[in-house]
This record gives C-alpha cells, sequence and structure tokens, in this order.
C-alpha cells in the first residue's frame, strides 16, 4: 500500500485526471456505514439512498429523480425481470402500479416496497412457468400447421391472461424446438442411407424416423431449459436480484454508470488489471456441469497434484465455510467463487473421472492473465515484412506498482518488431472495449512526437488537455490502425488522435462505438483486502467526465469514422452507444492546440485510392446488400411450418455463407511469431496455451480485413526514416 501512495503522490495530476477511463480510482462515500447487524432492508435502503444521492450530486449529466425518473425505473427493472414478457401477466404489472410514482421517493430514503413487491411476483409465476413448460415438452409438435412466431417482444405488450401466456410459451418452445429438430433432419440427410438397421458405432450413422428426431430435438431442449431454469433459481436469488435493480436505476443516468456487488467489483478490477488470485486451472462447462478444462503447470492446482482435466467441480467452499453446491452454475458464476484473496483458502469438491468424490483445499496464488496482454506477429509478404499487434485492452494494473501497463508491453512489442525490420506496424483494436485513459495518452505518445492527446470536461465544463510530454518517438513508419463497432472508450482516444495528426490510416467499419464518457468508481464500506480491490458493500463505476478529441469534437454516439471502411456482419445491428437511449449526448468544445504531423507518407492519398479500390469491389458491394437484407430479417415473424421454415433456413443460410465466403482469404497469409517470443508459442511448459497461441496464428493468416490492412500499408512510399527512441 506505501508504494502505491508514493505512486499516487508522485504522479498525482496525471493519476487523478487520468486513470479513470473506466475504473482504477476508489474512495469511500462517508454517508454509507452500515452496521454489521443491520438487516438487509435496512442496509438496501441505506445503499440505496446513497447511490441516488451520489447520482444526483456526482454524475456528469444526471437526471432528476423525479416521478417520471421513477417510472422509468419501474419499467426498467420490470424488462430485467421479465425480458421477454412471457412471465408477467398485464394484471400483474397493473397490480404493480402502485408503486409507479413512489419509486424515486425509495431512492430518497424512503422504505423500499417496489423492488420486493416485484421480485416475489416473479417467484411467483417463474414457479408457474417452470410447470407450463414441462407440460408443453412432453407433447410432440406439429409442424405441418402454418403458424409463426415474432422473436422481437420489444413491441408487444404483456400477457392479458394464463391463455395468452402459454400461447406465447408453446409458440416459443415449438420455435426453439423446431430449430433443433430442423437441424437433425438436416444431419441426418447429408449422410447417405444405408443401412439403417445399423447400431451407432464411432464410424457409423445412426438414421431415425421423422418422429424420433422430434422426441430427440424436444429432449434437448428440455435438457437445456431444465439447466436454465436451475441456474435461475440459484443464482438469481434476493440479493442479485436487489443489485439488477440498481443497476436499473444507475442504467437510466446513462449506459457505463453500473453498481457492482462486491465480488462483481473485484471481477472488473481482474479485468482491468489480468491479475487475480486463483488456483491455476481454466475451467469449462458441458451437460455434466463445471469441469477442469486444463491445469496451468506451476500454479495451486497443478502442485496439489490431485486436480486433472475433466475433474467436474461439485461444490466450492471458502476455507472451513459451508461449501456451495454449484450444479446448474454457470462456469464464469463458478470462476468468481473459486477467485479471491491471496494466500486465502478455497476448498472444491470434485467428482474424478472414475466418479469418486474427493475435496481438495488449495491456497490461493497470483495468477497473471498475461494471454489478454498485446501481442504481436509478423506476416510476410514477398520481401516484405509486416508487423501485426492485437491489443485486447486498455489494461492497466494501477493497485501494484509494478503491474502490467499495456503502453509499456506496445512499446516492447514495437521494439520486437523494429528488430524483426518490418515495413509497417498494424495495430488492431478491434473488439477493444476500452480501459484506462492514462495508459492510452502514454500509448499515443508511442506514435508521435509531444502534444495534445485528448481533452477531458468535468459537469461543471472545466476542460484540461491531456498531453504526451515525452519528446520523441519511438516508432514513425507506415501505420495503420483497425477498429470496428466494438471499439470503444480508450480505443476511440486512440484512432482519433492517430487520425487527427494524421498519423496513420484508421481501417474498419463505419465507425467505432462511440463511448465518449469517463467512469471512476466510488467505493462503498470498508476494504477486504489490502488494496481495496473488494469493498465491503460494492461499488459504483460513475460517468463523471466526457472526453474529446484535439479537434474538440465528442466521439460520444458518433465515434471514429474510419478513413477505409471495410464491410463486416455487424454493420447494421444495433450494438453501437447510439442505439442505446440512456446515451449521452454528442457535443463540441475548443479545438486544442495542436498540428498534423509532417510525414512523408500522404495518408488521405493512400485511403482515399482503396477506398475507391474497395467501393467499387463487386464483392463488396455484394456483401453490403446481403448484409441488408439479414438486418431486415429480424423485424418478421419467423415460420413454425416445417417446410416454410427449412425453405427460409436454406436461404437465410446461404446469404450468411456468402457473406462469410467474401470474408475469407482463399488463401492464408504467411504468419509466424516473433524470433523474440519462439519459446512461448513453441516451447511454453504449459502446452494448453502454446497451443491457443499457435491457433492465434492461424487466425491472423485466414482474416480478410488484416489482408486489406497490410495492403495499405505496402501503398506507403518506402522511406529511410530511423525512429527515434522513447
Amino acid at each position: 500500500m506505501h508504494a502505491i501512495m508514493t505512486y499516487v503522490q508522485k504522479n498525482k495530476w496525471k493519476f487523478l485526471a487520468t486513470v479513470v477511463l473506466i475504473g482504477g480510482l476508489f474512495f469511500a462515500f462517508n454517508t454509507f456505514n452500515p452496521s454489521s447487524n443491520e438487516s438487509p432492508e435496512i442496509r438496501h435502503r441505506k445503499l440505496l439512498s446513497t447511490i441516488g444521492h451520489l447520482l444526483e450530486s456526482e454524475h456528469y449529466n444526471p437526471r432528476k429523480i423525479d416521478d417520471q425518473f421513477s417510472k422509468d425505473v419501474f419499467d426498467a427493472y420490470l424488462k430485467v425481470l421479465d425480458p421477454e414478457k412471457n412471465i408477467f401477466l398485464q394484471s400483474d404489472v397493473d397490480s404493480l402500479k402502485i408503486f409507479q410514482k413512489r419509486i424515486d421517493d425509495e431512492i430518497h430514503g424512503a422504505k423500499i416496497e417496489f423492488e420486493p413487491a416485484a421480485s416475489a411476483m416473479h417467484d411467483r409465476r417463474f414457479a408457474e412457468i417452470k410447470e407450463v413448460f414441462d407440460a408443453i415438452i412432453k407433447q410432440p409438435f406439429d409442424y405441418n400447421i402454418d403458424d409463426s412466431i415474432k422473436l422481437d417482444t420489444d413491441s408487444i405488450a404483456f400477457a392479458s391472461d394464463l391463455n395468452e401466456r402459454y400461447s406465447r410459451w408453446y409458440k416459443s418452445i415449438k420455435y426453439k424446438c423446431l430449430e433443433r429438430y430442423s437441424t437433425l433432419i438436416e444431419d441426418r440427410n447429408s449422410h447417405k442411407k444405408s443401412d439403417t438397421s445399423k447400431v451407432k458405432t464411432e464410424d457409423k450413422f445412426v438414421f431415425k424416423s421423422d418422429s424420433l428426431l422430434e422426441i430427440d430435438a424436444r429432449n434437448s431442449i428440455a435438457k437445456s431449459y431444465h439447466k436454465k431454469f436451475e441456474q435461475l433459481e440459484k443464482t438469481f436469488g434476493k440479493e442479485k436480484k436487489f443489485e439488477a435493480f440498481l443497476n436499473a436505476i444507475t442504467g437510466l443516468m446513462d449506459p457505463h454508470t453500473d453498481y457492482f456487488a462486491p465480488i462483481e467489483k473485484r471481477s472488473f478490477t481482474e479485468q482491468m488489471s489480468g491479475v487475480f488470485y486463483g488456483i491455476g486451472a481454466q475451467l469449462t462447462g458441458d451437460e455434466n456441469g463445471v469441469k477442469i478444462a486444463s491445469v496451468q503447470p506451476g500454479g495451486a492446482a497443478w502442485k496439489s497434484g490431485q486436480i486433472v482435466m475433466n475433474d467436474v467441480i461439485i461444490k466450492i467452499a471458502q476455507g472451513d465455510q459451508e461449501p456451495v453446491d454449484i450444479a446448474g452454475y454457470e462456469t464464469t458464476d463458478a470462476v468468481k467463487l473459486i477467485r479471491g484473496d491471496l494466500g486465502t483458502e478455497v476448498r472444491l469438491t470434485i467428482k474424478k473421472p472414475d466418479g469418486s468424490i474427493k475435496v481438495v483445499a488449495l491456497k490461493r496464488e497470483k495468477i497473471i492473465l498475461d494471454e489478454g496482454y498485446a501481442r504481436s506477429a509478423v506476416i510476410t509478404k514477398g520481401n516484405e515484412k509486416i508487423g501485426y499487434i492485437l491489443l485486447p485492452d486498455f489494461y492497466a494494473d494501477f493497485d501494484r506498482e509494478e503491474g502490467a501497463r499495456c503502453s509499456k508491453d506496445i512499446a516492447n512489442e514495437v521494439k520486437k518488431l523494429k528488430a524483426e525490420k518490418v515495413n509497417g506496424i498494424i495495430i488492431d483494436v478491434r473488439y477493444n472495449g476500452g480501459g484506462s485513459l492514462y495508459e492510452v495518452v502514454q500509448m499515443v505518445g508511442l506514435f508521435i512526437d509531444q502534444g495534445p492527446v485528448v481533452q477531458i470536461r468535468d459537469k461543471e465544463g472545466r476542460s484540461q488537455v491531456l498531453s504526451d510530454e515525452t519528446p520523441g518517438t519511438l516508432y514513425d513508419g507506415p501505420l495503420v490502425v483497425m477498429v470496428n463497432e466494438f471499439s470503444a472508450s480508450a480505443s476511440e482516444i486512440f484512432a482519433g488522435a492517430i487520425q487527427d495528426y494524421k498519423r496513420g490510416i484508421i481501417v474498419g467499419s463505419t465507425s467505432t462505438y462511440g463511448k465518449g464518457t469517463v467512469q471512476r468508481n466510488v467505493a462503498f464500506g470498508k476494504p477486504l483486502d489490502s488494496l481495496g480491490i473488494q469493498t465491503e458493500y460494492g461499488a459504483v463505476k460513475l460517468t463523471f467526465q466526457k472526453f474529446y478529441r484535439v479537434t474538440g469534437s465528442s466521439t460520444q454516439k458518433k465515434g471514429v469514422e474510419s478513413d477505409v471502411v471495410l464491410p463486416d456482419e455487424y454493420e447494421l445491428l444495433k450494438y453501437r452507444e447510439k442505439d442505446n437511449p440512456a446515451a449521452l449526448n454528442w457535443d463540441v468544445i475548443q479545438k486544442a492546440n495542436f498540428k498534423t504531423l509532417g510525414t512523408n507518407f500522404n495518408v488521405d492519398k493512400i485511403a482515399a485510392s482503396a477506398k475507391l479500390k474497395i467501393d467499387a469491389d463487386t464483392n463488396t458491394i455484394k456483401f453490403k446488400k446481403n448484409l441488408k437484407w439479414i438486418s431486415n430479417q429480424f423485424e418478421h415473424p419467423v415460420y413454425l411450418k416445417l417446410e416454410k421454415y427449412l425453405a427460409y433456413k436454406k436461404q437465410v443460410q446461404w446469404v450468411i455463407q456468402q457473406n462469410e465466403n467474401m470474408l475469407k482469404l482463399k488463401d492464408p497469409m504467411q504468419v509466424s511469431a516473433l524470433k523474440a517470443d519462439n519459446d512461448k508459442f513453441y516451447n511454453n511448459p504449459d502446452k494448453p496455451k502454446q497451443e491457443r497461441y499457435q491457433a492465434w496464428l492461424k487466425m491472423v493468416a485466414k482474416d480478410n480485413q488484416i489482408s486489406e490492412a497490410s495492403k495499405l500499408l505496402s501503398a506507403y512510399v518506402p522511406t529511410n526514416v530511423v525512429a527515434k527512441k522513447k
């Protein structure tokens, strides 16, 4: 702790101003001081009112918590409890409407009544739904009836009575079974019919009649739903429902203000830092439950000698506490129970492959998720070598002075690529949802020679410019940045700065995600560990600033527009910030004092030439047409008659396959690991990890968009500019 405080004091302004894009700063909120002997009801009441006060007083652009806000919370929480509107009846909703204008009073400190009432109603109706499902799934479906189902439930009301609700469930289950049934039929028809009397062997396919396949389909769906029901009953109890209620409230302020319960808060911090304390084993799930997928050499599980691949975890206990039966749990929920504080004990009750049961006690050790860190490869094209760097997140472990930082890792990857004498570098931030603001400023600084990188503004309208203050550049050669619809926050700052300085070419979807807000974590209660990673009553991730490009334009809702647009399958789907009604608005502030870089590369000319070729490409035109057709299908009902469904499914599959083929490379690129990384890829003591690294190289080699990005680098005019080290 002393080392961290020293670090903060030395870097006070930068730390407070920039290490908070989606987390990393924690402080106590003094009004929340529950005592250990308080009832859950009193604790919930204090937590709710504290969060309400925090939202109203500290949020960047708070909504007024009044009757209208109360109505919106009412609708939002019911949507959480019943997203498909097939559990509650309209009469249930009507009976709850007595609370519709009271929720704002509850947030301001009144007794909490709506959430318990709605949750109790949900529990009663959920018990009924399980019986409804069991009654429906037992009977064969008639797929000769000309009927259909509308999958978009946003536009429909709650069921008027039990009969209508039953009808909705009947159609929904029939549709799920039809999906499975049609797949079984296609699988059967794809095999040549020979001797249907043969029993199934490893190399023989068993042909079944339609009626038997229909039974198999229902059995498969029944098993799937029963698992979901069991998982919901075990993991969506009173506390989880209350947490969901709190998030229904915070989410109405903006999409990125969230409440984290203690265990969720720890999970969030682990994701940001890439460090956690666990047993050194990867988990997976199947019909048998949560299983050990692999054991990390040198980890606690490996050293115990008692845990091997395919062991099924039955129960998890914290030290000598009562174990939790995890039957029906999702793998992610089991992982959260296994992880904890350094040196603490976790006891696993496991079922061995031979059927024996064993309890294994393990001490949690430090685990570094280095597979989530930056990594690179070399693409060879004739005499040309292209460097490729993947950055999954803008990670930063600010809880540990020597913790991982993505800017340092990117610098190391660039140095290794320079040693390989690459002709240009691609940095891939597709699917990168953001992370540390401090880190992205440092990372931009690797590619520019001093200057402003991003501007931030608080709720009072005060603005600050965050700059790269270190002279020189680490790399000043040809550069391409790859983005897509899921590149958000810090990714958009990086891409925007590279674009504004004309330092490189941005290639990808029409625009990035469009998240232009900054969050910090406000912790409640006492720290549960020495670093304050997990706190007694969780934390709120609060939006308290917006960031702006050096041009003065916000990325909020608009994102960063690509210089060269490469179509992808998500382009027309509503995933971006602008598609969320609670998103804050776009705006502009004053331009920062910056100048575009004078380079030997005319990025505008290269991008314009590439755009003309891509827009005129017949495959691209066809891809966009197919994509529009696919996106329009979400608005139409789906057939429940087998003949029509099979014809429709065939058409959809044909169009999707066309697009997938257009995105695939006919001939994979030549991609290899860097010399400096040879041991990680080919002599790794963790063999499953080694296999994953090698599989990653193969994925890169087949990626059409990476291939297109490399062509842009090939279009750069070669120079003999020597990069200056920072």
